[in-house]
């Protein structure tokens, strides 16, 4: 994994439906040959600022991981915080605090509060940067779309880290 490129890619959405609407069809991008998703998840943000996980289907988009260690993943490139207030352990916190410092010092990342404002949603997708502009392409109903590169290693270790705790992960998700 450490030496694939990789991007994370946003839609946002003041429609909760057309979030899921575009996350069936990246699933069905997908499954079509179009392109390969690492994994996928739709966010919604309540009037309150309360984050849910939401994944749409009968199995995740993307590869390999148990639904909740792969939406940690995706939930934490995109936002760190989101995952810490839901994921415990030391393994987790220490790599969310190297993704955030990273983000920090390369000017990179994508700003929560624009692409996930109280009361909209978001499709947030973590893909092979050669796949990054077919699938914001394919987020035809999102009112904003981004893509933007992320650390391998970073992607590589939090999913270490999550799976580790993948119990634990999917349990503070669910509740």
């Amino acid at each position: 994994m450490s030496t694939q490129n990789l991007a994370l890619v946003v839609g946002s959405y003041d429609d909760a439906s057309a979030a899921s609407d575009d996350y069936q069809a990246l699933r069905s991008g997908q499954d079509s040959g179009g392109y390969e998703v690492i994994g996928a998840v739709v966010l919604v943000r309540d009037k309150d600022g309360k984050v849910e996980v939401k994944e749409h289907g009968d199995k995740s988009v993307g590869h390999g991981a148990a639904w909740g260690a792969g939406a940690g993943v995706v939930v934490g490139l995109f936002a760190p915080p989101l995952l810490a207030a839901t994921a415990v352990g030391a393994g987790i916190g220490a790599i969310l605090g190297k993704i955030k410092k990273n983000r920090e010092e390369k000017k990179l990342g994508v700003d929560v509060d624009e692409y996930l404002a109280p009361g909209t949603s978001a499709l947030v997708a973590v893909v092979d940067d050669r796949w990054a502009d077919n699938v914001e392409k394919a987020l035809i109903r999102a009112d904003k779309r981004i893509s933007k590169a992320i650390d391998a290693d970073d992607y590589e270790k939090l999913r270490k880290a999550i799976e580790e705790s993948a119990d634990d992960v999917v349990q503070q998700i669910n509740s």
